[in-house]
């Protein structure tokens, strides 16, 4: 009499828990391999330079930085936006803080979400369309000196004596 209820209680166990494939999909796509594009951000005082993923598929896109457990310094993702549109991001499965840098489509930084909490809901964005967002590990543009208004580049455009082979070349010029 005792073996039926204990085979129900293991049956609704058993589909309470997370699907195994969908746990391996989810770190696949997290992992999936992206291309990596060098990036500079011309602050005040100095030119910052950084080898960044380029988060270039919906895919990607949707995957980000979820699930990394480090981030090197000078490493980062870049989300391009084509065409540009107001962004919205959040922490949902992401481990470490961030920094999110909304790069306006003249190359200038819009706004800097910085320090942005793990596993948050709450939607970082800009609130302008954007050309991009580049997230770099928590607390890197403070300890950097980078703010909003200072240059990005990517691409052939951040490595101009370099030869660099990518479509994905943004050369904004300065705002005067």
């Amino acid at each position: 009499m005792m073996r039926f209820p204990a085979l129900i209680a293991l049956a609704l166990l058993a589909a309470c828990s997370a699907d195994p494939q969908a746990t391996n999909n989810s770190a696949t796509v997290a992992q999936a391999p992206v291309a990596l594009l060098p990036l500079v951000i011309q602050t005040e005082k100095d030119v910052q330079r950084f080898t960044v993923e380029v988060a270039a598929t919906p895919q990607q896109q949707e995957a980000g930085l979820m699930f990394r457990k480090s981030l090197a310094d000078n490493g980062g993702m870049l989300f391009p936006m084509d065409p540009p549109r107001t962004a919205s991001f959040w922490m949902k499965n992401t481990l470490i803080p961030l920094d999110m840098l909304f790069i306006r489509t003249d190359g200038t930084i819009a706004f800097i979400g910085a320090n942005t909490v793990p596993y948050s809901r709450e939607p970082v964005s800009a609130g302008v369309p954007v050309a991009a967002v580049l997230e770099l590990r928590g607390g890197r543009a403070a300890e950097l000196g980078i703010k909003e208004g200072d240059l990005v580049q990517w691409g052939g455009c951040a490595v101009p004596t370099e030869k660099v082979k990518t479509d994905l070349n943004f050369c904004p010029t300065p705002v005067s």
